[in-house]
């Protein structure tokens, strides 16, 4: 018996990016079933032109490749200002890849081998995330100025200098719940909780990462933070302009 098409997530269009025909055409198959349109492409190559012409909801891209590796391929899509959801999968289940994965800009993760239903539930999640709260428009938070940016909440849009800066839906979450709670510490896991909502199998290096992308964007020395700081054995908070940075938690 076929699955259902998940609501709201119907016809969803997917890039999957894996130089094995045989997963290809087996997770095209099982993603049919659930409601999405999957394209399917062996490497990087067209991968730019795919994203252009069909416009994908989001990319599940294998870090073994020929040519050009899915950690590259990342980066570069990153670097360029490409905000579209990236799932990363490889062979090499160890958190230092999630890290690095993370680090180029990936929204999450699948290690191999996997079963198919994981990775329905990761791609439900990140879409949920870029089309809900938390990842979605504050529509009440108004624009938030610090330093040389300005954070408009309400439209998730993040300018420094006068200049874009594109941020996934995750960074856009995690600094939008870090601003609409200013100077007040905020615990790992409670951040994890806040931008990832009922996603048990986030793991704690996932807010580390996304803090030091952040730091990269936004400050002015990323190794000497003036906006996003660290709160040693708490976790990270928020310090707008003018306001001294606050002791942990009692």
């Amino acid at each position: 018996m076929s699955a259902l098409p998940i609501q709201g997530l119907a016809m969803k269009k997917i890039l999957l990016v894996d130089d094995d025909p045989e997963l290809r055409q087996l997770l095209a198959t099982y993603l049919g079933r659930h409601g999405f349109d999957t394209l399917l492409l062996a490497d990087t190559r067209q991968l730019d032109a795919y994203i252009e012409r069909y416009q994908p909801h989001l990319v599940v891209l294998d870090l073994m490749l020929p040519g050009e590796d899915g950690l590259a391929a990342c980066r570069r899509l990153r670097a360029r200002g490409e905000t579209l959801p990236i799932i990363m999968l490889t062979a090499r289940d160890e958190p230092v890849d999630r890290v690095i994965g993370l680090e180029m800009g990936a929204d999450d993760y699948v290690g191999k081998p996997f079963d198919p239903r994981e990775l329905v539930a990761r791609i439900e999640a990140v879409l949920r995330r870029g089309t809900q709260p938390p990842g979605s428009p504050d529509t009440k938070g108004g624009v938030f100025n610090f330093g040389d940016c300005c954070f408009d909440r309400s439209t998730r849009q993040l300018s420094r200098a006068g200049e874009l800066v594109a941020l996934t839906s995750g960074e856009f979450a995690l600094l939008n719940t870090l601003v609409a709670n200013a100077n007040r510490p905020m615990k790992r896991e409670r951040l994890l909780e806040l931008t990832r909502g009922d996603e048990s199998e986030s793991f704690d290096r996932a807010i580390d990462v996304q803090i030091h992308r952040l730091r990269r964007l936004l400050e002015a020395d990323p190794a000497h933070p003036r906006y996003l700081q660290t709160v040693w054995g708490v976790g990270y908070v928020f310090v707008p302009d003018g306001e001294p940075a606050p002791g942990p938690e009692k």
